[in-house]
């Protein structure tokens, strides 16, 4: 029974740890609310810049894994909670967003984007660049 207490303390424990993680990874100058009322178009994003055979191997390969992330039925943070059930699929999507554009250029992001030329101006804030 012990073991049992202590196994179950031990997840416990490193589940809080990854969301102070994914939390404190977050960019500073982006909400998480910014970032999930943006999700439907950075998802068409994530999917056309995977697509894209003039993206880097390595990026399109993390643009891949992401998608599956985003669509395995369980998260680091469940999406059933309210608010918070998606943040973790927000930084996510902001870390890998950034690595795009560090090894692609913000032109690719640009020219993928599927929404309003504001949300690629929260898009670029998310990816970490200064317009």
């Amino acid at each position: 029974m012990s073991v049992l207490v202590a196994v179950a303390g031990g997840l416990l424990l490193t589940y809080a740890l990854l969301v102070g993680a994914l939390l404190l990874a977050r960019p500073a100058d982006t909400t998480l609310r910014d970032a999930l009322r943006m999700l439907p178009d950075l998802l068409r994003l994530v999917r056309r810049l995977a697509a894209d055979r003039c993206i880097p191997r390595g990026v399109r390969i993390r643009l891949w894994l992401l998608l599956g992330y985003l669509a395995m039925p369980f998260d680091i943070v469940p999406d059933f909670i309210p608010v918070i059930g998606y943040a973790d699929d927000a930084v996510l999507i902001a870390i890998v967003l950034r690595s795009v554009v560090r090894h692609a250029g913000p032109a690719k992001v640009a020219e993928h984007w599927p929404g309003s030329a504001a949300g690629l101006r929260a898009v670029e804030a998310l990816a970490g660049r200064i317009s």
